[in-house]
Parts: structure tokens; sequence; C-alpha cells
């Protein structure tokens, strides 16, 4: 990477923001609009300068993660630091006013700022896209489903990439439906998949058993009404809308990027939270 600057020493260079002095107060505008406790959090000069080397492994902290997607919107710190190809065409100001923004402009509705897309089946979701944000993740996965059975039928990879994923620090939550439990047996019924959707995720847990002694691995089972799977990769997230009668590849999927100008990611994080600390509970296959 020696020879290719990284996207954000790029970024910096159109935004004309040359020097550490300069960054700093940009950074520390950023800051202040996501909290302001994080103001003068910027790096050192020579962190700063490492940064822009090349040379780092892994990310910086989340801190500082968060406030350069703040500084840069639409770009998430994994393509920050990663060597950037071609020509940038557009560089988005973290300081335009949102009503300005190009997006809400050109259609005149209220867009919210972590809105990435929207598809409308689970199964149009490009495969690689799951493989893409499970491998981008640096810091914490969640996944909270039914089942989840898809992910690791859909992509052989994805188990061993939890794996490295964990041994390499990163915290990853998993949260599947409780086999025994009678809201999966109603929730069967409703999807009109019966004792079938009981064995999805019976097998579910089959594929995720090796990964749930692993340092950084948790692992808890929930009786909820699931309305929505939620699958969460650090500062962005999938989430499978679910419909009565309705299989859950066929329901729609929104692509979210957490955002300080809006709430729906963290609406989604709070329900999530929420299952986890409250509902979810320790489960051990052996014993049932």
């Amino acid at each position: 990477m020696a020879d290719q600057d990284i996207a954000l020493k790029v970024l910096l260079k159109k935004r004309h923001l040359h020097g550490h002095a300069a960054f700093c107060k940009e950074y520390d505008k950023a800051a202040k609009r996501l909290d302001k406790d994080l103001v003068g959090s910027h790096p050192s000069k020579a962190q700063y300068y490492r940064w822009l080397s090349g040379e780092l492994l892994g990310l910086p902290y989340s801190d500082h993660c968060r406030v350069l997607e703040i500084m840069f919107p639409d770009w998430t710190a994994e393509q920050l630091f990663a060597p950037h190809v071609g020509v940038l065409e557009y560089t988005p100001d973290a300081n335009k006013p949102p009503e300005t923004a190009p997006q809400q402009a050109a259609s005149g509705t209220n867009v919210p700022t972590d809105f990435v897309g929207l598809y409308a089946h689970r199964a149009d979701v490009p495969k690689d896209l799951w493989l893409t944000l499970l491998e981008g993740a640096h810091h914490s996965i969640d996944l909270f489903a039914n089942a989840s059975l898809f992910l690791p039928e859909d992509n052989p990879d994805a188990i061993d990439l939890l794996r490295a994923k964990a041994n390499e620090g990163v915290t990853i939550r998993l949260l599947l439906g409780d086999p025994t439990h009678d809201a999966i047996k109603l929730r069967g019924e409703e999807e009109r998949l019966y004792d079938a959707l009981i064995g999805r995720v019976q097998m579910a847990h089959a594929y995720y058993r090796p990964l749930i002694n692993l340092d950084g691995v948790q692992f808890k089972v929930h009786g909820t009404s699931l309305y929505n799977s939620i699958f969460r990769y650090d500062n962005q997230m999938l989430v499978n809308q679910h419909i009565y009668g309705t299989y859950g590849y066929i329901a729609p999927i929104l692509h979210l990027r957490r955002s300080s100008d809006s709430d729906l990611f963290e609406t989604y994080m709070k329900s999530l939270e929420r299952v986890w600390t409250d509902e979810a509970y320790e489960y051990a296959p052996s014993q049932r």
C-alpha cells in the first residue's frame, strides 16, 4: 500500500485540508455534531500521519471512526482506510446543511441520512454484500433472527469468517430463536411453515454451534415475537422486515448506515439491545 494513497488522504486533499492543524479543526466540528464530549479527541500529530501513511493495522479507535464517518458522509471507516482507486468526482461536505443534500433536493422527500438502500426481497440482496459487510466489521457483529440459516447456506464461508473475526478480537453476538419456545411454533404457523420452521431453527443452531465457545462470541436465544431480523456490522446494518404469512426471503431488506442526523439505525439497535438484555437467555442444546 506504500505506493498507493488511502482514500482518506485523497479526500483530505480534495477538501484542501493540508496539515494536522487544519484536519483537527474540521475533526472537532464533526465531533461536536456527534457528541460534544468527543471534541478534542482528534489524533495526535504522530497518529495522524501514521493514518495517512497507509501502514495502520486495522482501524483507529471506534470514536475516531465515528467522527471520520461524519466528516465524510457516504464513506465508511473501512473505505476511508482502504487503498484509493480511481478518481473522486464528488466529496460530500459534512458541514453542508442536510436540507441542501443532493438526495433530498432531487427527490423532495424526507429520506433519512442513515438510509442506504432498500431491497424488495431478501433474496434480491447480492450475496457478496453479506460477506463484504461481515469482512469489513472490525468491532462488533450482531446477528438477531429466528434462524439466520440463509447466511451460512448461501455463503459457505460465513461461519469461517465469523470465526476469523472472533480471533481478530471482534465482539460477536448471536441471538437465535429457541426452537422449544411457543413463539417459534406460532411463527411457523403464521408463515405456513409449521414444524419446518422449528427444524430450520434447530439446523441453524447446528451451523453456529462451533462458534459458541470461542473467545469473543456470545450466544443467546429468545422467544420474542420477531418483527425484524437485524444483522449489524459495526456502523452498518441489514434489517429483514417480517410480513404476516410471508416467508423471510420474500420480505424486504433495509440497508442502513449509522448517522448523527437520523435515528433510524439507532432505533433498530435499541430494539436489538432490549431483546439481548431483557428477553434473551442462555441455551445449552445438549440439555434440551
